[in-house]
């Protein structure tokens, strides 16, 4: 790795001025040039130069080698979200690739530093991930390599187990049932002895319809019953996080246990990323567009930037570009609301011609793309800003292929359908929402978990290997509610063979409940 060219230098600082100027608020940020073959090792450890040693790094260092050297593919820019951000040139870039990858980088650190969905992530992460090297390889040291590695293969088989959303609401810990001698437990137990309808003590008679009225009694006995129902069950809510379960619960040696809680932690600090892909790749893209075409490049540059810029935003009718769609939508808000094309009155107008003039020179563009860029994730942003006559604009329709004519066509212009597929896309980035719901299943400590069916089944041999791996790290039967083959079931693994039982009861999202006759 090296400093930066004086040439190159001088180009960073007058980026880093406009950028700045034009409101970007971010880290320090350190630029390092690197030789293509160790941009594609930082590349395979998820942009750290330093991670734990694992064989899946490797394979993914042969597979970036090997597109390189093909011309299959090339990376232009690498930046982490730490503090300071660090990101990364590629020796023998052209000088304008380097300027665009620059400009591009201080839109990802803004992102970064401000998006409320990356303020839990850890800032100091280069460090922390040096300290999980230096603990993995200790422990391969003490307990062997392919014992370590074994267990590591198990718990990134299992690494998007957890609760995206839970860094976002208050701490909670999941605690076992206590036991009945609990003090709490024994005096609960002497008040419902007195009084197992759950009234209160009177001491005049003609006080109790007044401290006991019917609904106090109604309400004391349905909460007398839910406790009496959750006593035997735990956790006493599903539990998305099961990494974190697994990690409290499990049979796991305190070695075992270190190296859960780094795949764990990890998997966390990646996850915002994946929740605001779109966002974050059309913010960095609107502003290295923005402040190369209008502070730094030359005349000279500016077909070289046109075609590197439009080989970036390409997308066809059938595939989906996160910085064509994130550049585009961010252009769009930033129009409509210069335009004051939003609110009540623009909602409810019905003359075309109209909207389409309609320009009220409210000037708010630029404010209400930094609010956005502050407060959304891919999901919110999706949700709220995109609109009909954009997806028509940019073509956005569901596409299927023709057996017939060989080629792929428009299977629906329906706005509702498209923007309905395009969430259940983005939510939980396509993947099984699992939950822990009994840790003792059947009474036997057996580990239950349940599927929360969408509408799209489980890949069978996915499951099974996924089974395969909680087993180990349970080290008893494992069984998940879902859906197979349109019939609700309980497949159960207990380490030779799976069982699977019809099941009737199975939490159903919102998208498969009936819809009410009227």
């Amino acid at each position: 790795m090296a400093n930066l060219t004086p040439d190159l230098e001088r180009e960073r600082v007058k980026i880093e001025k406009a950028a700045r100027d034009a409101g970007l608020d971010c880290f320090d940020t350190v630029f390092e040039l690197v030789t293509y073959d160790q941009l594609n090792q930082i590349a395979a450890y998820g942009g750290f130069p330093v991670r734990y040693p694992h064989w899946r790094f490797g394979m993914e260092y042969e597979s970036l080698s090997k597109s390189y050297e093909y011309g299959l593919s090339k990376i232009y820019e690498l930046v982490i979200n730490n503090d300071p951000c660090y990101a990364y040139l590629m020796e023998g870039n052209e000088f304008l690739d380097q300027k665009l990858v620059m400009a591009h980088v201080f839109g990802h650190c803004d992102f970064f530093k401000n998006n409320y969905w990356f303020s839990p992530t850890n800032r100091k992460m280069m460090d922390n991930m040096a300290n999980h090297a230096t603990r993995v390889r200790r422990y391969m040291d003490r307990y062997g390599v392919e014992a370590v590695e074994n267990f590591i293969d198990l718990c990134l088989s299992l690494e998007n187990l957890i609760d995206r959303f839970s860094p976002y609401t208050p701490k909670k810990i999941v605690e076992p049932p206590r036991s009945s001698s609990d003090e709490d437990e024994e005096q609960f137990d002497q008040q419902q002895a007195h009084r197992p309808d759950g009234r209160l003590k009177v001491h005049r008679g003609y006080m109790d319809s007044y401290i006991n009225p019917p609904e106090f009694l109604a309400e004391q006995q349905r909460r007398m019953a839910e406790r009496n129902e959750r006593s035997g069950v735990f956790p006493e809510k599903p539990e998305k996080d099961v990494l974190n379960f697994l990690l409290h619960y499990a049979p796991l040696k305190p070695w075992q246990q270190d190296i859960l809680s780094i795949v764990r932690e990890e998997s966390y600090y990646f996850s915002p990323q994946g929740m605001t892909k779109i966002m974050n790749e059309g913010w960095a893209s609107y502003w290295h567009s923005k402040i190369l075409t209008e502070k730094i490049m030359d005349d000279s540059e500016i077909i070289d930037f046109a075609d590197r810029h439009s080989g970036t935003m390409a997308m066809s009718p059938t595939s989906f570009n996160p910085y064509k769609v994130g550049i585009e939508l961010f252009r769009n808000i930033e129009e409509r609301w210069n335009k004051g094309q939003f609110g009540k009155e623009w909602e409810e107008c019905q003359d075309l011609s109209a909207k389409k003039a309609w320009d009220k020179k409210t000037g708010r563009g630029r404010e209400k793309i930094f609010e956005v860029r502050k407060h959304y994730n891919d999901v919110t942003f999706i949700d709220e800003f995109l609109t009909e006559d954009f997806c028509v604009e940019h073509r956005m329709f569901v596409y299927k292929f023709n057996k017939r004519t060989g080629q792929y066509e428009v299977d629906t212009r329906d706005f509702k359908a498209i923007k309905k597929k395009f969430l259940f896309q983005l939510t939980n980035f396509g993947q099984p929402i699992i939950s822990v719901v009994d840790a003792n299943h059947n009474n036997r400590g057996e580990l239950l978990l349940t599927h929360l069916f969408e509408g799209v089944e489980m890949q069978p041999d996915y499951m099974q290997e996924t089974m395969k791996n909680l087993f180990a790290i349970w080290s008893r039967p494992v069984a998940v509610a879902t859906v197979l083959d349109g019939d609700p079931k309980i497949v159960s693994f207990d380490g030779t063979e799976f069982k699977h039982q019809s099941l009737s009861n199975l939490p159903v999202g919102d998208q498969n409940k009936p819809e009410d006759p009227k």
